[in-house]
């Protein structure tokens, strides 16, 4: 399906060039000489990206901003302002709005196309949590099922081996040789990251009934992060050499650990595109709803998870004095309830939702 954008933008000469460089670029474009006519155009289109002048007659660029805004699907496409003028007032008020980028006139045509193609892509990325927590595709599930075999101690011909840890105790460390895959029978544990400068990154958090420690495995290289559990684990785990041995005999498997590497490398590329583009607000609610989706929690009821604002912080990459502080403010829009060691999301719904 082609990206369809709206310009709204007076001046015919810039609407008519803009528009036919982005045409020449394979997008579909429709035009709209005035804010009134861009607000219906958008409302009939649902464009993918909507790029707006600021000062035209009518309804002006944040007049229009604001009412799409009004409409939690119109408020998601991503929104690029043009403006004559670099006026800190006018960037600061487009933003507080919702604008995800500003364009100066002129611009060069690299510019406009680098910057559609970032949001576009940034929308995508962002937009991946809201799809519904309870609906899952069968063939998953099928998929699902069908590793879950290779794991049965009744039948399983090999190396395996049934263990406990305790909270805060060390799986694998960073740097080792991925010697074995391991199977969250029990429990919640962490995995993540050290720099170079001794700052920790959660790369992942990982709920009973999911496997861990096989990105390694199949990339065959060192394990590049460490797993930890946040609270007592039981842990089934098999060699390696086993692991391979399986998932090159049984195709289910090799499909379901290729999907499931795949989508460990667009979690991690998602949370690090979210720490490069977006407020720290947003951060913290996408880093809330993985946790919801990761452990379990539902739009429709509250959820509740023991995690330290600590932990929280090493996954949205920030102080942990700031995520305090943005967890007061949730709880003060009635988002999020926070009790000694327990965060209980009480509106995943508008999380989601968040602009900014």
């Amino acid at each position: 399906m082609n990206t369809k954008i709206v310009i709204i933008e007076d001046s015919e000469d810039i609407r008519e060039t803009t528009a036919e460089l982005l045409e020449l670029s394979g997008y579909t474009v429709f035009q709209a000489a005035n804010g009134l006519e861009g607000v219906r155009l958008v409302k009939a289109e649902l464009p993918d990206l909507i790029i707006c002048d600021i000062m035209m007659p009518h309804l002006d660029g944040f007049g229009v901003l604001q009412v799409l805004g009004q409409s939690p699907e119109l408020a998601r496409i991503p929104f690029i302002f043009l403006t004559a003028k670099t006026d800190r007032s006018d960037l600061r008020k487009g933003m507080e709005l919702g604008a995800d980028d500003f364009l100066t006139k002129p611009f060069q045509e690299i510019e406009l196309l680098k910057a559609i193609e970032t949001r576009l892509k940034k929308s995508k990325l962002v937009e991946e949590p809201a799809r519904n927590f309870d609906n899952y595709e069968k063939s998953d599930v099928l998929l699902a099922q069908k590793a879950l075999e290779f794991l049965d101690l009744s039948t399983f011909k090999g190396d395996v081996k049934s263990q406990s840890f305790s909270k805060k105790s060390s799986i694998y460390n960073e740097g080792d040789s991925p010697s074995r895959v391991y199977f969250l029978e029990s429990g919640k544990l962490k995995t993540y990251h050290t720099s170079q400068e001794g700052k920790l990154f959660i790369t992942s958090f990982v709920n009973e009934g999911d496997f861990f420690g096989f990105v390694d495995v199949l990339e065959n290289q060192s394990y590049r992060e460490s797993a930890e559990a946040l609270e007592d684990c039981k842990i089934l785990s098999i060699s390696s050499s086993d692991f391979l041995r399986y998932i090159n005999e049984n195709v289910h498997l090799e499909v379901f650990f290729r999907k499931a590497l795949t989508a460990y490398l667009f979690q991690n590329e998602k949370i690090l595109f979210s720490m490069a583009y977006q407020s720290l607000r947003k951060r913290v609610a996408l880093a809330l709803i993985e946790l919801a989706e990761t452990f379990g929690g539902t739009i429709n009821k509250p959820f509740t998870i023991r995690l330290s604002r600590e932990d929280l912080a090493n996954r949205v990459g920030t102080a942990t004095e700031s995520v305090i502080r943005t967890l007061s403010e949730f709880k003060k829009e009635g988002l999020v309830e926070v009790k000694g060691g327990e965060m209980t999301i009480l509106d995943l719904k508008a999380l989601m939702g968040l602009k900014y």
